[in-house]
Order: structure tokens, then sequence, then C-alpha cells
């Protein structure tokens, strides 16, 4: 995995983590360069070819956009970028974080992450576009607390 480099990304990024998304099935819709802020992007080379997001709310957070480019994908690529985004979220203080996935369950529960029911996801979660309108209701709404390092090395 030589060339590859991991970064905060940055509103320049956009197109490209969009088409990523896209390429990825996952939602763009609302995704504009001042949500990038809490984003970080995987690179091999010069391409974007992996990327996560936060959108945070005080201690909680919806983690959003995990996605790996099919050509890289069985690098570990998914868990580094999670493991970078947990870290940042337990420096900026965000003790809970949360997810809808309609494809991923089993790899965020093998991180630590659990069901929840929709009604037990704080509201300004709920009021977030992911949530309230682009991720079909049936997605899996899961969550994990980062305030303490887990026991699974993550």
């Amino acid at each position: 995995m030589h060339d590859i480099t991991f970064a905060p990304a940055s509103a320049d990024n956009l197109i490209a983590i969009r088409a990523l998304l896209e390429e990825c099935g996952l939602p763009t819709a609302d995704l504009h360069d001042g949500l990038l802020e809490h984003f970080t992007v995987c690179r091999l080379g010069e391409r974007i070819v992996g990327t996560i997001g936060l959108e945070v709310f005080a201690e909680t957070a919806l983690l959003r956009s995990l996605a790996v480019a099919p050509g890289q994908r069985g690098q570990r690529l998914a868990h580094d970028l999670w493991a970078r985004v947990r870290d940042q979220a337990r420096a900026r203080g965000i003790r809970r974080l949360y997810l809808l996935t309609t494809t991923a369950e089993a790899l965020f529960a093998r991180w630590g992450f659990a069901r929840v029911a929709r009604d037990a996801v704080p509201v300004a979660v709920q009021a977030t576009s992911e949530y309230s309108a682009l991720c079909p209701s049936t997605a899996v709404v899961m969550a994990i607390d980062v305030a303490t390092p887990d026991q699974r090395g993550g």
C-alpha cells in the first residue's frame, strides 16, 4: 500500500468525494464544502480512494460517508479511516456516534457498533438530511460510545 496517505478533507475535494460516494451508492445530495470540515480522505497518489466524515452535534455525531473505491477494498483502508475518525471524535469530546447503513451492519458491528431504535437517536441527529430524508427508513441505525478506548482495537 505504498503511496497511501490520509488527510483532512478540504473544499477542493468536494467533487472527488461526491464522485466516490456516488460510485459506492452513498447519498451526496446534502454534501457541501462546509460539511467537509469533519471529513478525512484517503489518497492513492493524488486520487481520493476513500473518505469518512462526521456531522457533529456537541457530544454526539453522525458518522457518515465511509467509502472506499471498489478497486482499493480489502486493504484495511476502511478500518484505517474508521480509526482516524474515531480518534478525532474522542479528541473533540464526542461521546457517542450514530450511523445509518443498508449494507455494512456486520462491518460496523465488528468495530463495536450496536443496533439502536430509530426513536432512541438524539433529535439533532434525526433532523439531519441523511437521517430524515436521504437514507431509507429501512436503514439500520447503529451507535457506539467513543469517549473511552474500546477493547477491540477498533
